[in-house]
């Protein structure tokens, strides 16, 4: 399958007739602004704004594998999103391998969070994201641990992918035949990091990254994925570094369930409570003084 017959059977399963007049969804609107960037580029973002604001703002990076996806695709997730958390979601249209591999698409999200910080200041900010996304909001995160040009209040990892040797997912229970696959995962590599040295930066190897003091950590995976093993590796590695941690396992979910709310009642219903697990880590972080970090008070 060529690239862009594999971007069309992902948009074709991802995007589906919903009616936006029933339900939470029906109070979010939507407003898709540019963002420009350091190389002269510039990619689409999405900015959802509930009825219920509980000043919180969310920047949102869609999953699959660096190469598929777009904010069409994670639409309906990232309307719900809003709409269950009370927040403003900013869902960056990041550019994408093999047009533009690694670092271009962990460039762009980094620019997208101080982009969303820049634009609304004073709220709790969550960097999300799921699958590929998540593998990127927690670069990102290492980055405003770094350079502390953002504050983050909660990163939010749904099924992140963090081992590009693939030794763990090859090991693991379900690694083919439930959606995604180890042949999948090792395609999306190549085309994300194509420089075999580049899968060893920390940024890419995450599991392998210094990641203490990063921010309260809700971390979701689902059972017959093979990056299931990994999630709840990296889940542990985090409570290890002394990050506050959530682990919310998917019993009986595949890989990608966030975009299936609609049509699988058990995606749905993990994905609330993965939304409850978020709303808990934000309600018990209270900001310190201005410039420094959130600490966690409670929820570990």
């Amino acid at each position: 399958m060529t690239v862009e017959d594999a971007r069309e059977k992902y948009r074709a399963s991802a995007i589906r007739p919903r009616r936006l007049d029933d339900g939470p969804q029906a109070a979010v609107t939507a407003v898709d602004t540019t963002i420009g960037t350091a190389d002269g580029g510039s990619f689409r973002c999405r900015v959802y704004t509930p009825e219920s604001d509980e000043g919180r703002v969310i920047t949102y990076l869609h999953g699959g594998g660096w190469v598929l996806g777009d904010v069409d695709t994670h639409d309906w997730g990232c309307r719900t999103m809003a709409a269950s958390l009370n927040a403003v979601v900013v869902s960056a249209d990041y550019r994408r391998a093999p047009e533009f591999p690694y670092p271009t698409p962990l460039r762009d999200a980094i620019a997208a969070a101080r982009w969303t910080s820049r634009s609304f200041p004073g709220r709790d900010h969550v960097i999300a994201g799921d699958s590929a996304g998540a593998h990127m909001a927690l670069g990102v995160a290492l980055d405003a641990r770094d350079t502390r040009d953002v504050e983050f209040a909660a990163q939010l990892l749904l099924y992140p992918p963090v081992d590009p040797s693939l030794r763990i997912a090859s090991a693991c229970e379900h690694a083919e035949g439930y959606l995604l696959s180890v042949d999948d995962m090792a395609w999306h590599y190549e085309l994300y990091a194509p420089d075999p040295r580049q899968r060893r930066e920390p940024a890419v190897d995450l599991l392998s990254a210094d990641v203490r003091d990063l921010p309260p950590t809700v971390l979701a995976t689902a059972e017959f994925d093979p990056l299931c093993d990994e999630g709840a590796e990296m889940a542990e590695k985090l409570r290890t570094a002394g990050v506050t941690v959530r682990y919310v396992p998917g019993p009986g979910l595949v890989h990608g369930y966030f975009v299936m709310q609609d049509i699988v009642p058990a995606a749905a219903a993990r994905t609330r409570e993965v939304f409850r697990e978020l709303d808990a880590v934000l309600r018990s972080v209270r900001r310190s003084a201005p410039g420094q970090r959130a600490e966690a008070l409670q929820g570990d």
